[in-house]
């Protein structure tokens, strides 16, 4: 998956180290029952969103319940035989700008740059990793939330621009994309992200 990106994408070569990482900490991050947090603003807050489809269902493979989990299930409820399916199996990740009425809440009564973080308190766990997104990598809501992530020893990966910013410090995996307009670093996030999620999708569900 990483080859084929950089084929396609010959200017992430620079990330290619970085990328591989991710996808070793995304799996081992999944491998211990963990999950996945994800935070940006704007067009970063859509992708946050995008990310999350392309992990809770089906990417480029159908994803079947296990026939083992199937009939656990069925043993417990019968009635959902034929709703099964229908389903997928799919890798927990929730997207931290989703929280609509939580956030303009937070927002209005306390304090809008730590909105992220709040979240973050509220929901990571040990083993969980929070992925920031911001192209020029100083977003003040994603560096609180990066912050108190690593005070909980909760991993942080980020995506950037191409000086990774404030994220860059505190980051254990900062991904920095050779771009620095704004449109164009989100250029680059896309074919990222996109293989970041193909790749931990074939480790687990290669067959």
């Amino acid at each position: 998956m990483l080859n084929l990106c950089i084929e396609r994408y010959p200017a992430l070569e620079a990330c290619r180290e970085d990328m591989q990482k991710a996808i070793d900490c995304l799996i081992s991050c999944y491998e211990r029952g963990g999950k996945l947090l994800i935070c940006g603003n704007g067009g970063s807050c859509a992708d946050a969103e995008h990310i999350v489809g392309e992990l809770m269902k089906g990417f480029l493979k159908k994803r079947p319940i296990p026939s083992d989990k199937r009939r656990e299930m069925i043993a417990k409820m019968p009635q959902a035989a034929d709703l099964l399916d229908d389903l997928q199996e799919g890798l927990p990740a929730i997207s931290l700008t989703s929280f609509a009425a939580l956030n303009s809440a937070f927002c209005n009564d306390v304090e809008p740059s730590m909105m992220y973080a709040q979240n973050v308190l509220a929901l990571a766990k040990p083993g969980d990793i929070l992925l920031g997104l911001s192209t020029s990598g100083n977003s003040k809501n994603v560096v609180n939330a990066a912050l108190i992530a690593k005070s909980l020893g909760i991993t942080v990966i980020t995506m950037t621009g191409e000086s990774g910013g404030k994220l860059r410090e505190i980051s254990d995996i900062c991904i920095r994309v050779p771009a620095v307009e704004t449109y164009q670093v989100q250029e680059l996030h896309l074919p990222v992200y996109h293989t970041l999620c193909a790749a931990v999708e074939e480790h687990f569900f290669a067959n």
